[in-house]
């Protein structure tokens, strides 16, 4: 399946593409992005849009007549609905398709996959080095410093000219100077292309002949570099030695200046902080699984300097421990450096805790707000309660000013009185007129020859009461009531190792639960999480100790692999649609219209459950399918590891109100501190509004209010109950961070 197209255009000036220096700040206005489902050719010729072809584009809109502004140093969270284009935009921006992004500008992103684009393709030196392999030939730590192209094109230039200084043929460095030389030129062709695809009229025509005089270069430097031995003359060969001898003067004084001797170390702190041992360094990179390539490539992008820094969720394979530690390097980086970076996440506390300032992206617009996550939800609600308040009461005046109106036309058409008329039209002209926003851009008074000066149409703006947005509401099935009361699932004295003398896994674990408790298991990468809940699931047998279940207890299982699984099912047949997928695992138990109301409750209604392939269905979507598959038996046991990852926060919301009401047992492993916080401990977060569908501790009606809340850490194979819940937990991360060496400590 081919990857979108991409089309991104914007209000260009004569500066855009232009200026060779990079910049940590960006500001384009009049950007607009749509996607089309297959490119229709890979020239650069048919970027630039001609005459009325702009308009007559054919794609889905996700972005129309915005202003991308990011200032530099900034630390900003992208926030939105899934779907709405977050990792377009910022893929359009990594691979510097929006015109108004200088092109000299370095941007380092972090995907949601591990296939991470072409950061800089311009920078790229295509030249050899000992260093250089394939990606899957690196070790841990190669990969992590291999990430900074800027650095890595310079060291491939000291390596490439110093061996050929070192061959025995004496036109070695001609050679080498020729081939950087040309390389060089290859990539202003690159630049001299897309800037004359971009520009139409007296500097499209300029552009051009730019473009046709580089590609002149191009062709000459191919000669010279293709030229036979004997054509080349002696005083030639002189002048490029000393230029080889010259340029590889300057590149060494280059590397000196980097501290190259720091970079290793500094690339090692950051992968420890990242989870890794030291033991992983030398492991290679195409061994790791999925979840610590992604990890390895979040080390390379934080290694690296760059201009701009996107991070497209980079907690989704950490844990708790990795999450707090970024935390901190994050909040430090801001400190030292002008990086600007653009963060987009579901985990609502690290958006909280890195970001300053927030983006927008809703109704295919940006708008920006100067503060973190927690104070845009505050100003947001009172936004709308002051517009609110103000449109209300003027409403009322309306109505009362248009009763008045009304009997006035009435009395003066009745009694021929010129005086009453003249008040009616008068009032209603000032209803016509008057009525709308009554204070200004700064807050005063709304005054017309003011806020409205110049040509108008002597209306004001009419006021517009913020609205929330809500995704879909989740709502899970009530489990199915139980014939005799009973523990659901308990655990006693349980020890478990996966082979006869392998270290225990589990070790002498106890936990009982009972119907309508709320249990969430934190604790780092391996220390025993899933294959507890796997024991509880009755996916495997316990070494020692016993394990028991309810004997009509139905269990709701979501792996951490679902969506993986169900991603895999959708490739290989790509047909098969949400809706068909139920309707064979229910196997009949459930009507058509049976499923469809299930589906939709979880979020997917209509044609998006009937007729969208699964192979096309967002992470988002397919984390709701796979919802579906564990609960329409209504289980009394739901077991759910890491089920927040793929969902943007306002899902993640819904989903915290949709397992506070649901009536059975829930056990959650996550290394979400709200979802915890607000599924288990059934806290009101202090920083973020719930909706008005949540049921914590404080809605807890007499039969559930002793209902069971607890939160174990797994460490070393036991199970350690938190008095504090999560901010016990947090707290001894975040002591355990401060013993460990900082990557900023010699920058």
């Amino acid at each position: 399946m081919s990857p979108p197209n991409i089309i991104a255009s914007c209000k260009q000036t004569r500066f855009h593409l232009q200026d060779d220096k990079p910049s940590h700040e960006i500001d384009v206005e009049g950007l607009d992005i749509l996607v089309k489902s297959a490119p229709e050719t890979d020239s650069l010729s048919k970027m630039k849009p001609k005459g009325s072809a702009k308009a007559k584009a054919k794609g889905k809109e996700l972005i129309t007549d915005a202003h991308l502004r990011l200032k530099a140093g900034v630390h900003y969270g992208l926030i939105g609905r899934n779907g709405t284009g977050k990792s377009t935009l910022l893929k359009a921006m990594a691979e510097k398709l929006i015109p108004g992004i200088p092109h000299a500008t370095r941007i380092a992103i972090l995907q949601q996959s591990d296939h991470q684009f072409d950061q800089d393709a311009s920078s790229n030196i295509d030249v050899e080095s000992e260093n250089l392999g394939r990606p899957g030939d690196k070790t841990v730590l190669e990969h992590v410093m291999s990430g900074d192209r800027s650095r890595n094109d310079i060291l491939h230039r000291v390596n490439f000219l110093s061996k050929s200084f070192e061959a025995d043929e004496p036109l070695a460095p001609v050679r080498a100077i020729r081939k950087i030389r040309h390389d060089q030129l290859k990539n202003q062709l690159f630049l001299s292309q897309k800037n004359a695809s971009l520009k139409s009229g007296s500097r499209g025509f300029q552009a051009r002949k730019d473009l046709k005089s580089v590609e002149a270069k191009v062709q000459a430097s191919l000669g010279q570099l293709e030229m036979p031995k004997e054509d080349i003359d002696a005083e030639t060969v002189k002048l490029d030695t000393q230029e080889a001898i010259e340029t590889l003067q300057d590149l060494q004084s280059q590397v000196e200046s980097m501290k190259l001797v720091d970079v290793k170390q500094q690339a090692c702190q950051i992968l420890i902080g990242l989870g890794f041992r030291e033991t992983d360094f030398s492991k290679p990179f195409s061994t790791l699984s999925g979840g610590w390539r992604m990890r390895c490539t979040l080390a390379s992008v934080l290694i690296q300097n760059p201009d701009v820094m996107i991070l497209d969720e980079p907690t989704n394979f950490l844990d708790l421990l990795g999450v707090v530690w970024l935390e901190k390097y994050l909040q430090k980086l801001r400190e030292l450096s002008e990086t600007t970076i653009v963060l987009v996440s579901h985990d609502r506390d690290f958006v909280n805790a890195v970001c300053e300032e927030i983006i927008i992206l809703r109704d295919q617009k940006l708008s920006y707000f100067r503060g973190n996550l927690s104070a845009f939800e505050k100003d947001f609600e009172a936004q709308k309660l002051y517009w609110g308040r103000m449109k209300e009461a003027q409403e009322q005046k309306v109505a009362h000013m248009e009763a008045t109106v009304r009997d006035a036309m009435k009395i003066g058409k009745k009694t021929n009185d010129d005086n009453k008329l003249r008040m009616a039209k008068s009032r209603q002209r000032k209803i016509d007129e008057r009525m709308g926003v009554q204070v200004s851009a700064s807050g005063g008074k709304f005054k017309l020859n003011r806020d409205l000066a110049g040509w108008h149409s002597n209306k004001r703006a009419e006021i517009e009461v913020p609205t929330d947005e809500k995704g879909t509401v989740l709502i899970i099935p009530d489990a199915t009531e139980l014939r005799f009361p009973g523990p659901l699932a308990s655990l006693e004295s349980v020890s478990f190792r996966y082979k006869a003398d392998a270290t225990c896994t589990l070790n002498d674990i106890n936990l009982v639960i009972h119907m309508g408790d709320r249990v969430g298991i934190m604790g780092l990468n391996g220390s025993g999480k899933t294959t507890l809940i796997r024991l509880l699931a009755g996916d495997m047998l316990p070494s020692k100790g016993t394990a028991t279940t309810h004997p009509r207890l139905k269990v709701g299982y979501y792996s951490q692999h679902m969506v993986d699984e169900l991603q895999e099912q959708g490739r290989a047949k790509p047909e098969v649609t949400a809706l068909a997928l139920m309707t064979n695992e229910t196997e009949g138990s459930f009507s058509e219209g049976d499923l469809r109301g299930l589906l939709s409750a979880l979020g997917l209604q209509g044609r998006t459950a009937s007729d969208v392939p699964i192979s096309k269905l967002s992470g988002g979507q397919l984390v709701r399918l796979a919802l579906a598959r564990i609960v329409w038996s209504s289980p009394q046991l739901l077991i759910l590891d890491e089920i927040s990852t793929h969902l943007d926060f306002h899902t993640v919301t819904a989903l915290a109100s949709a397992l506070s009401s649901f009536n059975g047992a829930i056990l959650l492993v996550s290394h979400d501190r709200f979802l915890i916080r607000s599924v288990v401990e059934g806290k009101r977060d202090i920083d973020h509004k719930m909706d008005d569908y949540f049921e914590g501790i404080d809605e807890e009606s007499e039969e559930t209010q002793n209902r069971r809340r607890a939160v174990f850490v797994m460490k070393a194979g036991r199970l350690h109950e938190q008095q504090n819940g999560v901010e016990q937990f947090e707290e001894s991360l975040v002591k355990r961070i401060q013993k460990m060496p900082s990557p900023f400590d010699k920058m």
